[in-house]
């Protein structure tokens, strides 16, 4: 076993919500926290895409942690903190940082990103930092916004590495690549859905959940639907997917997290709407085409 740690389920990568005067609103993380977990979700991922992490400072970034890890420690729930970049060594020094953490359980590390490295030095990237880190490390396989995808190779090369739980895989598509990670995959090594979409056929093909920006809405019923893949519960899982596929093409209308928080601020459950620029908060339109199709799938 590379790493000695479970992940299944639905894991939602929290936004960072803002209070009005631009200030990371605490409470609102505790918040939706607790709700996230009430509703069935294995744990939180902190400072992921959807956290908005490069716009957030390094006090900000350490009280982020320190409130889902409280949560997610008092729930006994599971916190996957983002750390990493595309320096390794800064990458290494990002996750020795995350020792004693309250709650921690894994370390979400992307391919590092713009200098687009062969996959050797990829899979070296990761030996590296998951030799430095104190909790499991899982891979962020998502060539989208890295400009670099880990081919199926170098992520079954990890798989037998130490300490490197599993991957997220976000390549927008149940492709050749994610079945052969799927099929090779050892025991012991997690195969988590990085793309909404295709979260149960990345379980029913032998994953174990997946880490779900979608989820926070509709968090029961994307919990419902993992747990039918889990099970063989083919058609009652198939049922769940294509009343949610609805939500996610809504809630990726815009640029992630824009919708997400617009939705969230009209439900009143963050204080308001706002990213932090480049990002721009969303259009009216994107936000009652998405709060239509969350109502439309029945939460």
């Amino acid at each position: 076993m590379a790493a000695d740690l479970s992940l299944r389920g639905v894991y939602v990568p929290l936004v960072t919500p803002f209070d009005a005067s631009g200030a990371v609103a605490v409470d609102a993380i505790e918040r939706l926290c607790h709700e996230y977990l009430d509703a069935g979700a294995a744990g939180i991922v902190a400072l992921g895409t959807t956290g908005e992490a490069p716009a957030v400072t390094d006090d900000e970034r350490a009280a982020i942690l320190e409130a889902c890890g409280s949560v997610c420690a008092q729930r006994g729930a599971q916190l996957i903190a983002g750390a990493g970049g595309n320096n390794t060594d800064k990458s290494v020094a990002s996750v020795a940082a995350l020792d004693g953490l309250a709650g921690l359980a894994a370390a979400l590390v992307a391919v590092p990103y713009y200098v687009r490295p062969s996959q050797e030095g990829i899979v070296a990237h990761f030996r590296a930092v998951a030799a430095a880190s104190p909790v499991p490390v899982v891979v962020y396989n998502i060539p989208f916004r890295t400009g670099r995808e880990l081919e199926a190779a170098g992520v079954l090369e990890l798989a037998a590495t130490p300490n490197v739980a599993g991957v997220k895989q976000a390549t927008a598509a149940l492709d050749q690549a994610t079945l052969t990670i799927l099929a090779g995959a050892p025991r012991g090594f997690h195969v988590l859905s990085g793309d909404d979409p295709f979260m149960l056929p990345v379980v029913l093909m032998g994953g174990t959940g997946g880490i779900c920006a979608s989820a926070h809405v509709c968090t029961e019923r994307f919990v419902s639907m993992v747990e039918c893949g889990l099970a063989g519960k083919v058609e009652e899982g198939r049922s769940h997917a294509e009343a949610l596929l609805p939500v996610c093409d809504a809630l990726f209308a815009e640029p992630n997290p824009a919708v997400i928080k617009g939705v969230l601020h009209a439900q009143g459950r963050i204080p308001t709407p706002d990213l932090r620029l480049p990002m721009t908060p969303a259009a009216p339109g994107s936000i009652a085409a998405a709060l239509a199709a969350v109502e439309s799938a029945g939460a």
